[in-house]
């Protein structure tokens, strides 16, 4: 629930966004997007624009993918991972999410290849991570350790999830080097 000017509306947001949500009452900023149904209106919130975008995407340019299995993507993989398996058009990698099967992971690299930033560049899965990652200006600390943990032999979805949690436990002003030494324990 978000409260603003003294009315509280109920805003559905992934668990990467949740995760770095402030404590309850306190002030936090999210980028929404309202989405009109015959019987219903829901409001789903993110942390970035770029975040909001690639949702919207997903809603909007993907067959078979409604609001609800966009949210469940981009609650089991951040936004870096999540392009560069598309890029990568690694199928197994996205059809972990929860609603994806390998159908639809195959949907999602054919629509969206070559909709997303950079895509005409991309060669190698290494390369998806930096294009897709670079993108996002604000994200470079969290790709780069995610891409040092995978470096080092963890599965890209581990890696991006220990490192979420350790940014969460360190706050987003930590440093790369950090990141990874807390994801790492």
């Amino acid at each position: 629930m978000i409260e603003i000017g003294g009315l509280a509306y109920e805003v559905h947001v992934p668990v990467t966004t949740a995760e770095k949500l402030p404590p309850t009452g306190s002030q936090a900023r999210l980028y929404t997007l309202a989405v009109y149904r015959e019987d219903s209106q829901t409001l789903y919130g993110f942390n970035s624009e770029e975040e909001r975008d690639f949702f919207r995407l997903l809603v909007e340019k993907v067959s078979g993918v409604g609001p609800k299995l966009a949210l469940g993507v981009l609650s089991k993989l951040s936004l870096p991972v999540l392009q560069s398996a598309i890029f990568a058009g690694d199928v197994a990698l996205l059809s972990k999410c929860p609603g994806v099967g390998k159908k639809n992971a195959e949907r999602l690299v054919i629509e969206l290849h070559d909709k997303l930033p950079g895509a005409r560049t991309i060669a190698t899965s290494t390369a998806g991570f930096e294009a897709a990652a670079a993108s996002i200006p604000h994200e470079n600390k969290i790709r780069d350790a995610v891409l040092a943990l995978v470096a080092l032999g963890y599965k890209p979805m581990d890696a991006d999830k220990s490192v979420r949690h350790a940014l969460v436990a360190l706050g987003p002003g930590t440093s790369t080097e950090a990141l990874i030494k807390k994801a790492l324990n």
